[in-house]
């Protein structure tokens, strides 16, 4: 059994010379502080892109023992199963229209037993979970909105109380996308009891981390369940991170979603089309002001490598891919990755494992965005007790150009000391304005030292 590795030694162990960086007493203070949840941005991996809804046992098993060697050394610690864990006939990224969902007599969801052996005779993920807890990783489920609708048909009872299925349900609160649940309405007696059941099992088998899917849009529609579902997340005792899924949440619903959740979608599924990285600037820029320790907006799973059941590799480029984690870690998006880890290449890996900039991710605080020149984007931030600078520059056109940004923009004058993080070579002083010449769909990432 091997022990917990902390982000603290991950971050500091590999940041040498003017890149060196130690969290601050207050930072490490809210790691340790059983009241905040995600005080810095979730890192971890999804089954999503590379196995859709048809993820075994067999393949978590040696899936999340690839990650414990490969990933979790550099902080990715959160090992999560996605859609449909529940669906015995699941087999693509297509949904079947009349499921029959593995379920106890209360309605609950439970794995599919011919995927998931170790959850016969009512064990659940319990075995699953401690082996991914024995390896020092957290233990990760999705779960759609609302109650299974089969539960509905069979009219099952809510634990606990003299309320059923039907009682608790909205019929007409249905996802336009996935055809396994109706919506639960809060208003109804019993409706809050069966949230509250469903994450007391959940935690009885020892889960960590929740992403709990169509929520976010339409958001209002979907508050008092959200709600319902921090509630019942607080109730059980025990620290597991709430995540909201899918996209596009309303920015203007930011102060609530932070609220109750650590971490939620920005936008629909991203995958690796150039075109939507591109929209995914302008979201992360609109939602810089809501970002706060213990709650992230998220710019979706990294879609790098294997994808898509084996099928192809990652279109981006491998500008668009350095773009990407240059991105999602100047603007502090969580980091999780979505390839098949079975086929982790050594581009693939070095781009996820670049400790300075995981740093960035990780340890940054005053992130932003620098509005200076149409066709460019440039982001900012400072290190975790230090008076140094991060700085990132993107070339979203089509063709090389020259990304700059004055020196007093970011309030530093004289020359500067500048080093490429992706590189971690020395780039020599520089007066007056950085700039460098960046490919198409490319980016850079430098740290700043007076």
């Amino acid at each position: 059994m091997r022990m917990p590795i902390s982000r603290r030694n991950i971050l500091g162990s590999g940041i040498a010379g003017a890149a060196a960086s130690i969290l601050p007493t207050t930072i490490a203070a809210q790691t340790r502080s059983a009241n905040m949840l995600a005080p810095r941005p979730p890192m971890g991996w999804n089954s999503w892109n590379s196995f859709a809804t048809t993820i075994t046992e067999a393949e978590a098993r040696e899936t999340a023992a690839i990650m414990r060697e490969k990933l979790l050394p550099f902080g990715y610690d959160i090992f999560t199963v996605d859609i449909q864990w529940y669906e015995p006939e699941a087999s693509s990224y297509t949904y079947n229209a009349d499921p029959t969902p593995a379920m106890d007599g209360y309605g609950r969801l439970i794995p599919a037993p011919n995927r998931f052996p170790s959850s016969r005779d009512g064990k659940g993920f319990t075995a699953l979970a401690a082996d991914v807890h024995a390896m020092g990783m957290k233990f990760g489920i999705h779960l759609m909105r609302g109650i299974p609708r089969l539960a509905v048909k069979r009219n099952l009872p809510v634990l606990g109380t003299s309320y059923r299925a039907a009682d608790i349900a909205d019929t007409n609160s249905v996802c336009g996308w996935n055809p396994d649940m109706y919506g639960v309405d809060m208003r109804k007696p019993g409706a809050q009891a069966y949230y509250d059941s469903v994450f007391k099992l959940y935690a009885s088998w020892g889960v960590d981390f929740v992403k709990m899917d169509d929520m976010s849009r339409p958001y209002d529609a979907h508050a008092p369940e959200i709600e319902g579902a921090h509630k019942a997340i607080v109730s059980t005792g025990r620290p597991m991170m709430l995540s909201l899924s899918p996209g596009e949440t309303p920015v203007i619903r930011g102060d609530h979603v932070r609220q109750f959740a650590q971490m939620w979608r920005i936008s629909d599924d991203f995958w690796d089309d150039w075109g939507a990285l591109d929209a995914q600037f302008t979201r992360l820029e609109n939602w810089n002001m809501w970002r706060r320790p213990g709650a992230w907006p998220d710019a979706d799973m990294l879609p790098l490598g294997r994808l898509a059941l084996g099928k192809r590799d990652t279109k981006f480029t491998p500008d668009e891919q350095t773009t990407l984690m240059t991105l999602w870690s100047i603007a502090r998006s969580p980091l999780v990755m979505g390839g098949d880890l079975r086929h982790l290449d050594a581009k693939t890996l070095a781009l996820l494992t670049n400790r300075e900039v995981l740093a960035v991710n990780q340890a940054s605080t005053d992130n932003r965005p620098h509005i200076v020149e149409d066709g460019v984007r440039i982001w900012s931030a400072r290190p975790e007790g230090s008076q140094d600078r991060y700085l990132a520059l993107f070339n979203p056109t089509d063709q090389p150009r020259e990304v700059g940004l004055p020196l007093r923009d970011l309030g530093l004058s004289g020359s500067v000391q500048m080093r490429d993080l992706w590189s971690g070579q020395s780039l020599g002083r520089v007066t007056g304005k950085v700039a460098r010449t960046i490919p198409r769909h490319g980016a850079g990432l430098y740290r700043l030292q007076a």
